[in-house]
């Protein structure tokens, strides 16, 4: 099995027809208040409306991959400039379509690549629902526009490193540069900021002897130069953001500023630490 051996037909649980006999996926792009958007082809389902490059996943390919593919072979947007937010998914029983929302840094010159691709646009999120939307892309749309940020995790190391007994307080920096790379790893996280799955920013707040670890790819290391509990409670806030803590006193201080809470075992499940 390999390329292409997606493409065909498929019925549901609901009884509807979709294509796609492992599903489908579509790349939304974001960049500096704008998304990309596909104008599609008169000859295609929805022909003349607006919505997201996307197609028919293939059996060997994850959403993001399928996501990339179908929007290079339907678009000119460089694939390199894409950097993944998260996943929503519509899933139909037996079938599903993931949205891959993407950031992209600037706002580079899109056009068409097949057939299948009438124009490409640069939408302002605020005039989407303006245009002759793709059927399920409308539908989708209210859910997707709350989700055009990076989600991200802030872990408050004190915390997380005290809820285990394994000599942390002879040599707290060292103790904090092992979870500091141990999050490096961390990957993609199923439900994290509403995404079905999120590629989060992940913020390490460090205080006291643990101050001077140095971010590495995949962490920021925050030195609090006072409280890390106040810095913290300071990065709680801005929407899509989860707090690692089982301080109560914390929690509620970023439950207060839109933040999720979760404890550190919900994080030491999904690290090798």
């Amino acid at each position: 099995m390999g390329k292409g051996d997606g493409d065909r037909v498929v019925r549901c649980e609901r009884g509807h027809l979709h294509w796609g006999r492992y599903g489908a996926a579509g790349l939304l792009p974001v960049s500096d208040g704008h998304v990309l958007l596909q104008h599609r082809a008169w000859w295609t389902m929805g022909g003349g409306t607006w919505g997201t490059f996307g197609g028919a996943r293939d059996s060997h390919e994850d959403a993001v991959t399928a996501a990339l593919r179908e929007t290079a072979e339907e678009s000119t947007l460089d694939p390199g400039l894409v950097s993944p937010l998260g996943i929503l998914r519509e899933d139909h029983g037996g079938w599903a379509y993931d949205t891959v929302i993407a950031t992209v840094e600037r706002t580079p010159p899109v056009g068409p690549a097949s057939g299948e691709t009438e124009d490409a646009a640069w939408v302002p999120v605020g005039e989407v629902h303006l245009r002759p939307l793709f059927g399920p892309f409308a539908k989708a749309w209210p859910r997707v526009r709350e989700h055009l940020r990076r989600p991200v995790l802030v872990v408050d190391c004190a915390n997380v490193m005290g809820s285990r007994p394994d000599g942390w307080w002879r040599d707290r920096r060292g103790a904090a540069t092992r979870l500091r790379d141990a999050l490096a790893g961390l990957g993609d996280v199923p439900g994290l900021g509403g995404f079905d799955v999120a590629f989060p920013e992940v913020v390490l707040v460090v205080e006291g002897q643990a101050r001077g670890v140095e971010s590495v790819a995949g962490v920021r290391v925050v030195s609090a130069e006072g409280s890390g509990d106040d810095t913290i409670a300071e990065l709680a806030r801005g929407g899509a953001r989860t707090v690692v803590t089982a301080d109560r006193g914390l929690r509620a201080r970023c439950q207060e500023a839109g933040a999720e809470v979760v404890g550190p075992r919900w994080l030491l499940d999904r690290v090798a630490y």
